[in-house]
């Protein structure tokens, strides 16, 4: 599940070495971190430890495990994001999305959850958050293939690279451990 490098310890997200620093919650077989390349302000993944291509490939522990681990992973967004007394409940939610299959537009052959957190009026038309899924790749080179192959954004306006960068190792250590400070109370 992870090896060592000098001092830092890693975890696979299919072929990427993942720092230990980029993950914020796990459980048993799984693992929540945050985005190298996010769609909307703290969209994060969850991913089982065990490298599968898609969820039928996993055990039922591990297809369980997942889920629970999408739910406490929601939880904690939920209290950082959107917990004060003056919110209501209803103007926030999430996009919960997989895409179990290059076909489906999978970009990293490994099981992955998205999890958007979403307000109401974020998006000019609400289910453009489908079309930036459908394009969605944790790098450069992986969205250059997905468009090359049909399997990137529709008609819906691609940010460009200023627009989207990928973050620093630094960027995403600091929103982890934001996060983690949440994943250790109780909901």
């Amino acid at each position: 599940m992870s090896s060592r490098d000098g001092e830092k310890v890693y975890v696979r997200f299919g072929r990427f070495r993942i720092s230990q620093t980029q993950i914020f919650y796990q459980s048993r077989f799984t693992f929540a971190m945050v985005n190298l390349r996010p769609i909307v302000e703290g969209h994060v993944l969850v991913v089982p430890f065990r490298v599968v291509p898609k969820l039928r490939d996993l055990t039922n522990e591990e297809y369980t495990d997942l889920w629970f681990c999408v739910r406490r992973t929601q939880e904690i967004l939920e209290q950082h994001f959107f917990t004060t007394k003056n919110d209501d409940s209803r103007s926030f939610g999430f996009n919960v999305a997989i895409q179990d299959g290059v076909a489906a537009g999978q970009s990293v052959e490994h099981v992955h959850v998205h999890i958007l957190p979403r307000k109401v009026g974020d998006l000019a038309r609400n289910d453009d958050i489908y079309d930036e899924l459908q394009g969605w790749a944790p790098t450069e080179e992986i969205v250059q293939w997905k468009q090359k192959h049909g399997l990137g954004q529709g008609s819906i306006h691609v940010p460009s690279d200023e627009q989207r960068r990928d973050r620093t190792m630094e960027e995403m250590e600091d929103e982890a451990n934001v996060y983690r400070r949440y994943s250790f109370l109780d909901t």
